[in-house]
């Protein structure tokens, strides 16, 4: 585990996909009145799990250590 407290590339990359991730599932909600749309929907929970990936293949390339000053 990192001293760094999330201030890694690989976490704040993490943080950015997922973010981005939400904000197009809520599109997916809010786009249409009546009901939601699910596809879009869908993909922004697939963006956000591929956060989670992407955390995890970075922190493998070493993206999760505090760089040195």
């Amino acid at each position: 585990m990192s001293d760094s407290h999330g201030n890694t590339p690989a976490a704040w990359t993490a943080v950015t996909v997922a973010m981005l991730g939400f904000v197009v599932a809520a599109v997916g909600m809010l786009i249409d009145v009546d009901q939601i749309n699910w596809l879009i929907f869908y993909i922004g929970v697939g963006i956000g799990v591929a956060s989670l990936v992407i955390f995890a293949v970075m922190a493998k390339l070493g993206y999760h250590t505090e760089s040195e000053h």
